[in-house]
């Protein structure tokens, strides 16, 4: 049984840092893709950040890029989301994501439907 638990999430004022985590279990080995999602309130569901399922590389989305790094330590099954100099357009629940097929980073983040297990989600508000 897979899952996927979010945490890190909280109140950080604009300009401000914060990491989200996914601590990830029942997968056999490290070979699966893993997203990082959004959703801001009657907004759709965006992939902001990911990797790739084969090779490891990442893609973000423009409105993140520079600003957000995915990484992931094997060792510990946890995924990161390092996000800096956040500002309110940031503000949303935060998803993690992964799938067991072999995804290209870009695809992960594009089609969030073709994952196969979801987290629960953790809040961010950017707020002064």
């Amino acid at each position: 049984q897979v899952q996927l638990v979010e945490s890190g999430g909280s109140l950080v004022q604009p300009g401000g840092s914060l990491r989200l985590s996914c601590a990830v279990s029942g997968f056999t080995s490290d070979y699966y893709g893993i997203g990082w999602f959004r959703q801001a309130p009657g907004k759709e569901r965006e992939g902001v950040a990911c990797m790739g399922t084969s090779d490891g590389s990442t893609y973000y989305a423009d409105s993140v890029k520079g600003r957000f790094t995915i990484s992931r330590d094997n060792a510990k099954r946890t995924v990161f989301l390092q996000m800096n100099s956040l500002n309110p357009e940031d503000t949303a629940d935060y998803y993690c994501a992964a799938t067991s097929f072999n995804v290209a980073a870009k695809s992960i983040c594009f089609v969030p439907r073709g994952m196969d297990y979801w987290g629960k989600g953790t809040l961010v508000t950017v707020s002064s």
